[in-house]
């Protein structure tokens, strides 16, 4: 893991963006917030998910769910949609199980909005990317100090 290069979608500059920061990531060009999207796994989800400076979007997923497949897309357009917002961790649940266990994984796709480590809102199966889009700006209006900190 650790960079992950990135395109700028409103310059186009290629970028570095790390998997944790204490900040968010920026285009080193125009200055513009970038999408954040990183894989996660037992191993360093802690520090990827927990310790991050935006709430994160869990995507709890596995390479043989056909659903899985159909929600990644949506999910990875609205972390372009809404970069600065919040952070999206993919999480495959076959190579984690620790996480699985941890948060009750009994359905893939299972999408959980984490602040600080804690569980804001939960959602389970697939969902087109306005129900998607509904979810995730409600949950994220719902606690006013996310404001404080962007």
């Amino acid at each position: 893991m650790g960079n992950d290069i990135v395109t700028c979608p409103h310059c186009g500059k290629r970028n570095r963006v790390p998997e944790a920061a204490s900040g968010k990531p920026r285009c080193a060009n125009c200055h513009q917030w970038l999408p954040w999207v990183v894989a996660a796994g037992d191993s360093n989800f802690s520090n990827v998910a927990e310790n991050a400076s935006v709430p994160v979007l869990v995507d709890l997923w596995a390479t043989w769910c056909g659903p899985c497949r159909m929600v990644s897309p949506a999910l990875e357009l609205l972390a372009g949609e809404r970069a600065g917002q919040f952070k999206l961790v993919k999480v495959d649940v076959d190579g984690a199980p620790l996480i699985s266990q941890r948060f009750t994984v009994q359905a893939v796709p299972t999408l959980l909005l984490l602040d600080h480590g804690q569980v804001l809102a939960r959602r389970s199966g697939a969902a087109p990317i306005a129900a998607l889009r509904k979810w995730l700006d409600e949950t994220l209006s719902l606690d006013g100090s996310r404001e404080a900190r962007s």
